[in-house]
């Protein structure tokens, strides 16, 4: 009698801190799992880009130190791609052509397109919005398609270049120019195409940042007897540097990766005398025709490290994103 009255609360008590013990455990659990929610959403975005972005990167770095003949036959050569690279002729012809690209491209582009936007936020201008229409839709095409279509604008003697520079000049210039046939006529089309298509791209970069700029320090300016060209310099520029710099290194670094645009004018080959040979067709090359993918790894990451050299430089010289005092 006695033992059965003293061993039924302690049974009772025992499911009671199992009870609680039950809960506890439900909450942490919550809780955790409320931590792993996050993790467990951008979990399959984690693991494609370590497959397709974080492999393949950290494989093309050990590539660049292999000498191969195709994707199997391969033998170690530590910098030996690196240093082929400095003495390569082929190599250099191609550095030169993009950097005379990228020079071209971005002192004629982001003028015309800083202009356009200026042009294109004039009140006095009717019909704005189709205008601005009008120029960025070149870039609404592939390069490319653009190249196949300049192609036939770049022809001889029915081009339509060569046809309006006939008229224009009334007859001194002939219609028989070949552009993607003279080596010194090669990079010139291949700009002007550039220009003609991505000129209106960095244009609504400029056309965002103006309207973002404030009118009253136009007033301002106006009332100190500032003239439009003073304004456009004091006041204009400074409120604009952080986009004029992004521009400018977004510019560079897409001058330095031009490769569909050059392959499609030229027929699939680098011109004539390499004239429109570029470091990115120049990987192709060799890493495709050639077999070399040790070598087109050591091209395709001196040109990343020379790239970020470059936008270093840009940005610290320009000195967009610094903070006004």
């Amino acid at each position: 009698m006695t033992t059965t009255t003293s061993t039924a609360p302690a049974a009772a008590n025992r499911g009671k801190v199992t009870t609680g013990q039950s809960t506890r455990r439900d909450y942490r659990w919550q809780k955790r799992k409320q931590k792993l929610a996050p993790y467990l959403f951008v979990s399959p975005f984690l693991l494609l880009f370590c497959i397709f972005g974080v492999y393949p990167i950290l494989k093309s770095v050990s590539l660049s130190l292999y000498a191969t003949n195709g994707p199997t036959d391969m033998a170690f050569v530590g910098l030996g791609n690196y240093k082929a690279l400095a003495g390569d002729p082929e190599f250099y012809k191609a550095v030169t052509n993009t950097i005379t690209y990228a020079l071209s491209s971005v002192f004629l582009q982001l003028p015309l397109a800083l202009g356009l936007a200026l042009l294109l936020t004039s009140k006095w201008l009717r019909g704005r919005d189709w205008y601005r229409l009008a120029v960025f839709s070149p870039n609404l095409l592939g390069q490319v398609f653009v190249g196949v279509i300049f192609a036939q604008v770049f022809s001889a003697p029915y081009g339509l270049l060569n046809k309006f520079l006939n008229w224009s000049s009334r007859g001194a210039i002939p219609t028989d120019t070949k552009w993607l046939s003279d080596p010194n006529l090669v990079l010139p089309a291949i700009v002007l195409t550039s220009v003609w298509m991505y000129v209106g791209f960095n244009m609504i970069y400029f056309l965002a940042a103006l309207q973002g700029v404030d009118k009253d320090q136009y007033e301002a300016a106006t009332v100190d007897g500032a003239d439009p060209w003073q304004q456009f310099l004091h006041v204009t520029v400074p409120a604009i540097k952080p986009v004029i710099t992004f521009v400018l290194v977004t510019a560079t670094i897409g001058s330095f990766q031009l490769y569909e645009l050059p392959y499609t004018l030229l027929n699939s080959s680098a011109g004539p005398d390499n004239s429109g040979l570029f470091i990115i067709t120049y990987l192709y090359q060799q890493g495709f025709n050639a077999g070399d993918l040790g070598y087109a790894s050591a091209v395709g990451w001196t040109l990343a490290a020379g790239l970020l050299v470059i936008s270093l430089i840009q940005v610290k010289l320009t000195g967009g994103f610094k903070k006004d005092a």
